[in-house]
């Protein structure tokens, strides 16, 4: 029985293990990062803010994490390959890979532009793969690493103003699927999955939030009888990163208080 303990630590813990996370300076990126360094991973926080990421970044070394920034806008695919670069000169190549950057931007049908559309399927379904794409030689160097992508309720079906947003996770929950296919082959140590989130409180979100009326009724339609917390995130995310998935790859995990499952 003594042993026991030894053994999940290792199906679960993440140290010696380097993670990218994009998306990291608020809402589920970060929530994921600091998650990530609490199970021992190093930790390359991504987003457009250098300010804003370096606090964040902070957080987790004063916890006691090892964390570093490298600012940049991932939905500029030209230069993902420098970004990349960038990412592992803080603590060695990454062999986990969240990309949780992404934009909502919930406009009508009739009002979305061109410029809309391609911003939102650029960063929240071909960034996704063009830097995966960056950093899997490394992980198959390494014969390990874990993919996670960041999928919706709206992979699924449809909501309200979301045309773009729809089709680029849609897209993600199929690209994920593609990934597993490419990458996790001929036992390459590679996993890719998605989780889905209902409805959390984040910046894409915060407009919902402030509406009691709406956040109470969105609650009612799940199954468990309220919407998502950042601590509901943490056991889904150790579980992706770590060796305790090593079987799961081309899953998509809907983290939705069983929304979809009525």
């Amino acid at each position: 029985m003594a042993e026991k303990p030894d053994r999940l630590s290792r199906l679960f813990r993440l140290d010696g293990r380097i993670a990218l996370v994009t998306g990291a300076s608020s809402g589920i990126g970060l929530t994921m990062a600091t998650t990530l360094a609490e199970a021992g991973a190093r930790v390359v926080l991504s987003a457009r803010r250098a300010d804003v990421l370096e606090r964040a970044a902070a957080e987790i070394r004063a916890a006691g994490g090892d964390a570093a920034c490298v600012a940049g806008d991932v939905s500029q695919t030209e230069d993902l390959p420098a970004f990349a670069a960038k990412a592992a000169a803080c603590f060695g190549a990454p062999d986990i890979l969240v990309n949780a950057a992404g934009i909502n931007p919930r406009q009508s049908w009739e009002t979305v532009s061109i410029e809309t559309w391609q911003h939102t399927l650029a960063l929240n379904l071909s960034a996704p793969f063009f830097l995966a794409r960056e950093l899997v030689p490394a992980m198959l160097e390494k014969g390990w690493g874990k993919i996670i992508n960041i999928a919706s309720l709206q992979s699924v079906r449809a909501f309200p103003n979301g045309a773009p947003y729809g089709a680029s996770k849609g897209g993600v929950m199929q690209l994920t699927r593609a990934m597993a296919e490419a990458w996790s082959a001929n036992s390459s140590g590679i996993t890719c999955n998605a989780i889905a989130p209902g409805f959390f409180k984040t910046g894409l979100t915060e407009s919902l939030f402030e509406q009691p009326e709406v956040i109470q009724s969105l609650a009612r339609q799940t199954i468990i009888g309220r919407n998502g917390e950042a601590e509901d995130l943490q056991g889904v995310t150790v579980f992706l990163a770590s060796a305790a998935s090593d079987y799961i790859t081309g899953q998509t995990i809907f983290l939705d208080g069983g929304w979809t499952a009525k």
